[in-house]
């Protein structure tokens, strides 16, 4: 169970975010303020959810002092420019108030990341640095990722096979090359094969060799793959999609180490070091009848996990800056920033693309900026409907409505998120102006106005002075 310590000093938003996270199976501490967060023993929490205003000190004091813990900044004056500085301070997240439970929680499980993770950021550091210190050609220092630096700089050295999973883009390839020269094979090659890049009549021949003859158009003998991989590494992308009679042969090579080329009645002794790599549940292929039970279970040896893109948090933004800085170069034009409304879309959008799809976008936002400081959101040419900004359900639950007899303290313990906005913008629309009441929520007019029509909430001129009768 993750531990999440909340920072907030209005009560009801307190109280009404303890209940939520605790009914999302999260273990909760809550205080006030930065002082009284640092009564506690922050390094034992998996996350930290702090107001950005605070009395005191302002919530992005408790970056620097969670060292390694993840920080999600919340604010109610919903200031883009603050959100973006605290992103730049080493937040992991931002979210605006008034939010409701779903933004909440999604924000909260970016934040955790839904992949494996050690147990704590205490347990992270226990490792010592030299063992999650960055590996070269890949970026992000993110807890999740320091933790497969760690699972690289530990298996590297020996000679086990490794099955690297992931969607696709995340980096995989990345991850064998790092393999593969950290390991005592450096010297030897690295031999990588796209399982599905190749037709299934060729993928064969082409990985374990052929005969003069053994099928029509084999003209001469032929090495194959596997053999030129000899006391290297062979990474084979893409296992999934490899044919079953290709993973039989395969099996051959892993268990007996020789490799019997199409057409030939004698094998070869080869000494190959297997790293694979694939976005597809193998498991459940293997289940499934399509995909070998006993290969699965062979190169099954040490797993390790990359994470898709949006679960990296603050790594998003430095691999967009590395690569924005990268095309500057390359295309000798002068050095270009990002606006906010840029670094909002970049580090709100899902990326289903993950790396590759962004390191994409910062060169197409490159090559189309028209200006020489700044990439804005509209260059980065991006699905923009996927970008969270302000996101609501198209139609609130019952429990978000508020009761007619709801009061006292007891109510105001219950109030979830949406009640608190709800219930402010009825108490105070009659003496108020919607930018006045805009402004005190932190939202903009437009998202004001959106989710009075969502939540049903009728709009009233605001008094001025006293009433006249018709």
């Amino acid at each position: 169970m993750s531990k999440i310590l909340i920072v907030e000093d209005e009560i009801i938003i307190r109280t009404a975010l303890r209940k939520l996270l605790i009914r999302n199976k999260y273990d909760v501490v809550e205080t006030g303020s930065v002082a009284e967060a640092t009564k506690q023993k922050i390094d034992t929490f998996d996350l930290i959810v702090s107001d950005l205003r605070l009395p005191g000190a302002p919530g992005t004091d408790l970056i620097k002092l969670a060292g390694d813990v993840p920080v999600l900044i919340m604010t109610s004056y919903a200031s883009l420019r603050s959100a973006v500085d605290s992103m730049r301070m080493g937040a992991v997240d931002y979210i605006a108030k008034p939010f409701d439970h779903d933004e909440m929680i999604a924000a909260v499980k970016r934040a955790l990341g839904k992949a494996a993770k050690p147990a704590s950021a205490a347990a992270i550091k226990k490792k010592g640095e030299e063992k999650d210190t960055p590996i070269e050609g890949m970026i992000g220092s993110s807890a999740i990722m320091r933790e497969v630096y760690g699972k690289i700089h530990k298996v590297a050295p020996t000679s086990a096979t490794v099955l690297v999973l992931g969607e696709t883009g995340t980096g995989k390839e990345l991850v064998a090359n790092a393999i593969h020269t950290e390991s005592p094979r450096k010297d030897k090659p690295i031999i990588s094969v796209n399982c599905a890049a190749i037709p299934e009549t060729l993928i064969e021949a082409e990985l374990f060799g052929h005969e003069k003859g053994a099928f029509t158009g084999a003209a001469s003998n032929r090495e194959g793959l596997v053999a030129a991989a000899d006391g290297g590494t062979l990474f084979l992308d893409e296992i999934g999609e490899l044919p079953l009679e290709a993973q039989a042969r395969l099996l051959r090579v892993l268990q007996e180490g020789e490799v019997r080329p199409i057409g030939s009645t004698e094998s070869r002794k080869v000494d190959v070091r297997l790293v694979a790599a694939t976005h597809r549940d193998l498991g459940k292929l293997a289940r499934e009848g399509r995909f070998r039970e006993d290969l699965y279970f062979r190169i099954n040896v040490v797993q390790l996990r990359l994470p898709p893109l949006r679960e990296r948090g603050k790594d998003i933004l430095l691999l967009a800056e590395t690569f924005i800085k990268r095309f500057c170069t390359e295309m000798m034009r002068p050095a270009l920033s990002l606006t906010p409304e840029a670094i909002q879309a970049i580090t709100t959008y899902p990326w289903p693309g993950n790396i590759r799809e962004l390191e994409n976008a910062m060169q197409r936002s490159v090559i189309l900026c028209d200006n020489d400081t700044e990439i804005d959101h509209t260059h980065l040419a991006i699905d923009h409907e996927l970008v969270r900004v302000d996101e609501t359900p198209d139609t609130p639950s019952k429990s978000s409505r508020p009761t007619q007899d709801s009061s006292g303290d007891d109510a105001n313990e219950d109030l979830s998120l949406e009640d608190y906005f709800q219930r402010f913008v009825l108490e105070h629309q009659d003496h108020m102006s919607e930018t006045e009441l805009a402004k005190k929520l932190g939202v903009s007019r437009k998202c004001l106005w959106e989710r009075r029509q969502r939540l049903g909430i009728p709009r009233r001129k605001p008094t001025q002075g006293k009433k006249t009768s018709a």
